[in-house]
């Protein structure tokens, strides 16, 4: 299983999963966002855009590496991975 980390805004929205370790079974960041949205429904679309490629102001490490594939999110995921999942924050 990888432990999945999350930044503090992502958990304003989804408050029940602060208290929690995560941690999903998955090979791929594909199926850590699949686990993620059946943990909490409606999280896969603030990392996500409507063709299930990762949004542009989102950014998600595997260890210490951000991930390559923002398209099919096919990096690999090894069993006691680190996913460290980090959406930007913008505004005027």
């Amino acid at each position: 299983m990888a432990r999945v980390e999350l930044t503090r805004h992502l958990y304003r929205f989804f408050p029940h999963l602060e208290e929690q370790a995560i941690e999903i079974e998955a090979d791929t960041i594909r199926g850590i966002v699949d686990g993620l949205e059946r943990l909490a429904p409606g999280l896969e679309f603030y990392l996500c855009d409507e063709r299930g490629r990762l949004r542009t102001h989102v950014n998600i490490f595997i260890g210490e590496e951000r991930i390559l594939d923002r398209a099919r999110l096919s990096d690999r995921v090894s069993e006691g991975s680190r996913v460290f999942i980090m959406q930007a924050l913008s505004g005027g």
